[in-house]
């Protein structure tokens, strides 16, 4: 003889809310009377009665300014990737509008940053708003030109 308990399995079916009064769940649907959490759609986020809320216990950390500047920072081994797959001439002068117009970088970015990671071999034009010291002296030394523009 086969144990009962473990071949039939029992299928509860769902409870059907607001179906009449005979159901146990009929008129109000087991939500009480009035009240908000008896309204449809409405849920209380982050409500935990009357206890300090989590979102407010926890202290506030930095500061994110609303009118950041976005700087589009390049390594110098980038801009010789780029002239070396002739997205780049050389001999042009290489600023933030000329990147931008090649696509080379998004149009969000308003100011222009050359870091020194890399080496570079060509002499190139540069117009920048920051440079780091390595970049400059990379640049220098292969005989290129760097033009720093005025902070506003």
């Amino acid at each position: 003889m086969t144990n009962l308990n473990s071949t039939v399995q029992i299928k509860i079916k769902k409870m059907r809310v607001g179906r009449g009064i005979g159901s146990g769940k009929g008129k109000t649907s087991g939500r009480g009377v009035k009240g908000q959490k008896s309204r449809s759609g409405v849920a209380i986020k982050s409500f935990e009665g009357g206890q300090m809320p989590l979102y407010r216990r926890l202290p506030k950390r930095g500061f994110k300014p609303i009118k950041r500047e976005k700087i589009a920072i390049i390594n110098l081994d980038k801009i010789q990737r780029l002239i070396e797959a002739k997205k780049i001439n050389k001999d042009s002068l290489i600023n933030i509008d000329f990147l931008k117009k090649n696509k080379i970088i998004n149009k969000s970015f308003h100011k222009f940053k050359v870091l020194g990671s890399g080496e570079i071999k060509d002499k190139i034009n540069l117009s920048v708003d920051f440079i780091s010291k390595s970049a400059k002296e990379k640049l220098e030394k292969v005989g290129g030109t760097v033009n720093l523009k005025q902070k506003d």
